[in-house]
């Protein structure tokens, strides 16, 4: 029995019903289908899954009900979805179709009461609140909305308070700048946003091995690791195969402890 096991969420960035990967936001990379990914994931016994399609927004529509209840039907883990949630008439559908939590971006600027309204109906633990964050040229950590293309020009603590102050229950944090590159997660981020709220902070965006799993949770405070590329790509040629680490494996990176 661990004392302390963090969570480890799988990330799937969904675009027009395809399975992609990013950099920087930018330039998806097709990988396959979805549902073959999460089937796998379902074998390997992740902890939570998170679904987020990278177009919705920017199309401006929501979500696609009829494709997400197709990866509903097939997933045995815990869902999150994120993309083009507008409207309370969108959570409930989402919540009814099999999500246990709803992830929200670009309405916490456009319509933030839409986060306490969800709370209201939900329960907080069920609402995450996105926050997609890039450094400026200064150097100064600015979020952005619309998938990365609108500066908001908001400082990450300020939002990550505000969320937190309107319902969010859980924040799910990616640096752009990080985003596809398997370097490492922004650890002044992580830290920097973790030590602003006392609701739990998902770090996302930029794991490259099992050991970034461990240095975020352990030094940089994040609650749980979201992660991408690391679990749909193998080798240094980036060949597709999606995958999770065995709990040996987690154990002996001493992310379960």
């Amino acid at each position: 029995m661990y004392k302390h096991r963090p969570r480890i969420i799988p990330t799937l960035l969904l675009s027009n019903q395809n399975l992609v990967k990013t950099i920087n936001f930018k330039n998806p990379n097709y990988l396959g289908d979805p549902i073959n990914a999460v089937k796998i994931f379902n074998e390997e016994g992740v902890d939570e899954l998170s679904i987020l399609d990278i177009e919705a927004s920017k199309q401006g529509r929501g979500p696609d009900i009829e494709y997400l209840k197709s990866i509903t039907s097939e997933a045995f883990m815990p869902l999150s979805y994120g993309g083009g949630i507008t409207k309370i008439e969108q959570i409930r559908e989402l919540f009814h179709i099999g999500f246990e939590k709803i992830v929200i971006n670009s309405a916490l600027y456009s319509n933030p009461q839409l986060i306490t309204e969800a709370a209201k109906i939900a329960g907080n633990q069920s609402v995450v609140v996105s926050i997609d964050v890039k450094k400026n040229f200064f150097g100064t950590f600015t979020t952005y909305s619309n998938c990365g293309t609108k500066n908001t020009k908001n400082d990450p603590v300020d939002v990550v308070r505000k969320a937190a102050a309107l319902g969010a229950g859980e924040i799910f944090l990616q640096s752009i700048d990080r985003d596809g590159k398997m370097t490492g997660y922004d650890d002044a981020l992580v830290k920097k946003v973790s030590s602003a709220v006392n609701i739990p902070v998902i770090a996302c965006s930029g794991a490259g091995s099992v050991s970034d799993l461990e240095k975020v949770i352990y030094e940089d405070n994040a609650h749980a690791a979201a992660a991408g590329s690391l679990f749909v790509y193998f080798g240094k040629k980036k060949a597709v195969l999606i995958n999770f680490p065995t709990e040996k494996e987690l154990e002996e990176a001493k992310v379960y402890r």
